[in-house]
């Protein structure tokens, strides 16, 4: 069966190519935007990739048509598949179909921590000899990969609220039919496609619905949105995590929390001693220890597998070191997001640190300027941030950063940052970039011009006898 994904380098849908290639499927794909390292990672499965959305990439047709939330009307091999009437599905349908029936579905959902507790988990599950399939949409240091069918029937998906396709606007998780369900926690995001709260909730209760009564949702205690989802009803077990009450407790946790003790029913479980910290990545570990509990893992085992975690790509990696001068590629892009990872780093790295962030307004809900002041202020923890203000950008973000509580400092392009920062870096500082897409290869443009001006301070020490 030849199927044809349109959208194929994104994500999910790289991923969802990967994982039909193992099933046997023969792929092919188009997307505008064919390039390294997704390009690389399918043509070596041995996909098919064409540059752009031409409905001449149809023909001769295949036997499907894999329809990425990305196209729209209008695109050429949108209205040829329409016009022809090819048949076709969106990507979390195919999931539906091909991957889930007979598969223990394990998702993690919610506004932040999606990718790390999916990873945890599904790490655990591989540390506990499980072999679970994954879908993530990130790559798992521990694995290298961002998907795989796995050997037994056991499979952790990265469960996203955005909607499926043009033609479906429901969240993409409601096809996913999870036996083990973890929501982490619940926020407004997304304002390109959701109005308010009430319509995020809306959808998570969706979501809710479809788990059986066997099933199991576990959520953090004293999270009044996650509260008024259940309340509207629930036919599935629920265990709470975290609070005073809660079945899953964390006890002992150092400030950074990279140690800590994790208790079920009262008792002690286990202890945790990984390479992660921050108050976020605490909960993540919590909900992934009781997500792996539903399928049998017990707890002991569970904080043994944290405790060797790698992490995940692009969530606080340390890109390089220059001279004493780190730097690190981190994912946030919400004021929650960004303002936990800094508490985290400021926690581990103390007091007198200068952690010095560079962030990109970049997610449409960063640029439509949602959360504005608060995107401001969760930048608290920091010693400078250096905003990019990219061309259109329809907020004061000027005026704000004047009102910063830490330095603050606007600049319009991201040579001038490159510029910026590489003049200014002394030894011992921390370089913490924040954005959701590539921020131009600003991550190597300001490591490359630390070493330039490295080899050139040796070239000028040298003295010539």
């Amino acid at each position: 069966m030849h199927i044809h994904i349109l959208g194929i380098c994104g994500t999910f849908m790289g991923s969802l190519a990967i994982l039909a290639r193992e099933l046997g499927f023969q792929v092919s794909g188009s997307d505008q935007n064919v390039y390294p390292p997704m390009s690389t990672q399918l043509e070596e499965q041995g996909i098919s990739l064409f540059q752009g959305y031409s409905a001449d990439h149809l023909n001769p047709a295949p036997d499907l048509v894999v329809i990425g939330n990305a196209m729209k009307r209008g695109i050429p091999a949108v209205e040829y598949v329409l016009e022809k009437g090819l048949p076709y599905v969106s990507g979390p349908e195919f999931f539906s179909r091909y991957i889930a029936p007979e598969r223990w579905v394990l998702a993690a959902s919610g506004t932040h921590g999606k990718t790390s507790t999916s990873s945890m988990l599904a790490w655990i599950l591989e540390h506990a000899g499980m072999s679970p399939g994954f879908l993530i949409g990130g790559i798992p240091a521990d694995f290298g990969i961002s998907a795989r069918l796995g050997d037994t029937p056991f499979f952790v998906i990265e469960a996203d609220e955005y909607d499926t396709a043009f033609f479906d606007k429901r969240s993409k998780f409601v096809h996913y039919h999870p036996r083990t369900l973890i929501i982490n926690n619940l926020e407004f995001d997304h304002a390109d496609i959701f109005d308010d709260l009430s319509s995020i909730q809306r959808q998570f209760h969706h979501l809710v619905r479809t788990i059986p009564g066997s099933g199991r949702i576990l959520f953090p205690a004293n999270v009044t949105a996650i509260d008024e989802v259940m309340d509207r009803g629930c036919w599935s077990e629920q265990e709470s995590l975290g609070g005073e009450n809660s079945l899953w407790q964390v006890r002992n946790a150092s400030a950074s929390g990279n140690q800590f003790d994790v208790f079920y029913k009262g008792a002690f479980a286990g202890k945790v001693s990984w390479q992660q910290e921050g108050q976020h990545n605490l909960e993540n570990g919590l909900a992934a220890i009781a997500a792996a509990h539903h399928v049998g893992v017990i707890p002991e085992i569970a904080c043994e597998a944290l405790s060797v975690f790698q992490g995940v790509k692009r969530r606080m990696e340390l890109i390089d070191e220059i001279d004493g001068i780190r730097i690190y590629d981190d994912f946030a892009h919400h004021p929650t997001a960004i303002a936990t990872t800094l508490a985290g780093q400021r926690a581990l790295l103390g007091e007198d640190a200068n952690i010095r962030v560079i962030i990109e307004p970049r997610s449409n809900t960063m640029k439509m300027g949602i959360h504005q002041q608060l995107l401001i202020d969760s930048t608290a923890q920091a010693s400078e941030v250096i905003w990019f203000k990219p061309e259109g950008l329809d907020w004061p973000l000027d005026a704000l950063a004047a009102k910063s509580p830490v330095s603050a400092k606007v600049l319009d392009t991201t040579e001038a940052i490159v510029r910026y920062v590489t003049e200014s870096v002394e030894t011992g500082d921390h370089l913490l970039i924040m954005s959701n897409g590539g921020f131009e290869g600003i991550h190597g443009r300001i490591a490359q011009r630390l070493k330039d001006r490295s080899s050139s301070d040796i070239n000028n020490d040298t003295i010539t006898c």
